[in-house]
């Protein structure tokens, strides 16, 4: 970034570097920076000495705040070999009051085994326009007072300061006068706007108040200690021939993950054939990448539910991408049906009634206590991870490419390793312990997703500082139209102490309860 644009947003005299000398700075693309709202384009100055492919995309939280960024570069070509810079625009809708976050995502390509993906995140807040009135011409009696007027205002503030000055000096004389051990502890201060939008949880974890909190543990994913072919070896036994599949529609798309919805013809009888879904990789997805589909793809199989869907066959042909198959679902993403449920909400309010989402919470529910019995940890359950049909079934699915297809749902914490921060548990933030305990706090912040059709929890809390939100007690507030009863099973599912969470037959047999009652009134 330029140093007139670092002044802008920061208030610093230096440059802002991302890329230098070949080498990412990963600890400056992890912050979001604020921008003004006054501020309507940001600059960036780039150029490459060697020839470098470029893919430039953009993705929007709230959408209906902010217009859709524009960029003065096209959407693909080459990275300039001299210093140049290009513009982004970002102009808030004038609609509705509210806080935009933009992904900026740069995908940059030196050859097919060297793809580099950049995120530039900045956040900025949108205020809904006024209309303008009818203006009339000022006489010289409105100036007057306009002048009267001002001059008491800055009178007031004056003398406000200096109480406030006088107040802090005498406050800070007390507190040298006195002797106190807690001095030297620290705290996280709560914004007064986010005691609004979060609230503590009724848990007995709370009582105490809390004056410090440990430091984040960032272990690697071991799935990256798997190679490409171990990860085929283990799905050997239900690899099938790429001859006998047929992709049709593109689903859902992401940087170098692919969707399809696919034909699988029977092997005795070719003119059988059978719907699927396809997950595969673009020709530039990393080795890496596509060991981690396979071995994620592994996480249910061999596992019989009706709430489940595990793969049923993998194409690990040589010389091909790899794909994985499984049985298709007529609405597909439950995160993306419940958004296109909301938009449909404003036109037809009786689209998805109350009970249609507690019915699909008990499915959930269901096969995620199925997983427990087992002693399978799904690690990453939400809505975006679970699929559903034209006749309200839904069924739990595996974490492969839910990174890719959902970007804005994962987060790096320093370590270079994206995570389902706004699902996971205090434990699993803290020490990377994740255990069926785990899961239910998950799932409560999946039943938020249902009665809310889709929205993204903590949204505007800094991963980063997610911890010590939780730590504080603090938790995402009941959704409008929620009842309280509903809420309160969210609730018992973010209990710090994993002791203290309910276990998953106890949620089916609440929820089926709550169904039952509500059907009552129908």
């Amino acid at each position: 970034m330029s140093v007139e644009e670092v002044k802008k947003l920061l208030g610093l005299d230096a440059e802002l570097y991302y890329v230098r000398d070949n080498v990412v700075n990963h600890y400056a693309l992890s912050f979001t920076l604020p921008v003004p709202s006054e501020t309507n384009s940001l600059h960036f100055t780039w150029h490459s000495k060697t020839k470098v492919d470029y893919q430039l995309d953009f993705f929007m939280e709230n959408p209906v705040a902010m217009n859709q960024p524009r960029s003065n570069i096209s959407s693909q070509g080459e990275v300039p070999r001299v210093p140049s810079v290009f513009r982004v625009d970002l102009f808030c809708s004038g609609k509705v009051d509210g806080e935009a976050v933009l992904t900026m995502q740069l995908n940059l390509t030196i050859h097919a085994n060297n793809y580099t993906v950049l995120n530039f995140k900045r956040r900025k807040m949108c205020y809904k326009s006024k209309l303008d009135g009818v203006t009339t011409p000022t006489t010289s009696t409105q100036v007057f007072y306009i002048s009267v007027s001002v001059c008491c205002i800055v009178i007031f503030l004056v003398a406000i300061i200096l109480a406030i000055l006088h107040l802090h000096s005498m406050k800070r004389v007390e507190m040298e006068d006195s002797v106190s051990d807690s001095g030297s502890s620290q705290g996280l201060s709560q914004p007064s706007t986010q005691t609004t939008q979060y609230l503590r949880a009724d848990t007995p974890n709370n009582a105490a108040p809390v004056t410090s909190y440990p430091s984040l543990r960032i272990e690697k994913n071991d799935l990256r200690s798997v190679t490409l072919m171990e990860a085929k070896a283990k799905v050997k036994d239900i690899a099938i021939s790429r001859e006998r599949v047929t992709l049709r529609d593109v689903l859902h798309e992401g940087t170098f993950g692919r969707i399809f919805h696919g034909v699988l013809l029977d092997e005795k009888d070719p003119s059988k054939e059978k719907q699927v879904f396809v997950k595969t990789v673009k020709d530039h997805a990393s080795e890496v990448q596509v060991t981690m589909m396979l071995t994620e793809s592994c996480k249910l199989r061999g596992l019989h539910h009706r709430n489940l869907l595990p793969i049923s066959h993998v194409c690990t042909e040589d010389g091909e991408k790899p794909m994985v198959l499984l049985p298709f679902m007529a609405w597909g993403n439950l995160k993306l049906f419940l958004r296109q449920c909301k938009l449909a909400e404003a036109n037809n309010p009786q689209a998805i009634s109350q009970q249609d989402l507690v019915y699909m919470a008990i499915q959930i529910a269901c096969g995620m206590s199925y997983l427990s019995r087992r002693e399978v940890i799904h690690k990453d359950l939400a809505a975006r991870n679970c699929v559903i049909d034209d006749n309200m079934q839904v069924k739990i699915t595996d974490n492969a490419l839910a990174r890719d297809l959902f970007p804005m749902d994962y987060h790096c914490l320093g370590d270079n390793e994206n995570r389902p921060v706004r699902w996971m548990a205090l434990e699993s933030l803290l020490n990377n312990d994740f255990s069926s305990a785990s899961d239910v706090w998950a799932f409560g912040v999946t039943l938020w997703e249902l009665m809310t059709l889709g929205q993204t929890p903590y949204v505007d809390i800094d991963p980063f500082e997610m911890s010590a939100y939780l730590k504080d007690g603090y938790r995402i507030a009941q959704p409008i139209n929620c009842p309280d009863e509903l809420f309160a099973v969210m609730a018992c599912c973010w209990a710090l102490d994993p002791e203290e969470r309910p276990k998953f037959q106890q949620l089916v047999q609440c929820l089926t309860e709550f169904h039952a009652a509500l059907g009552a009134y129908v």
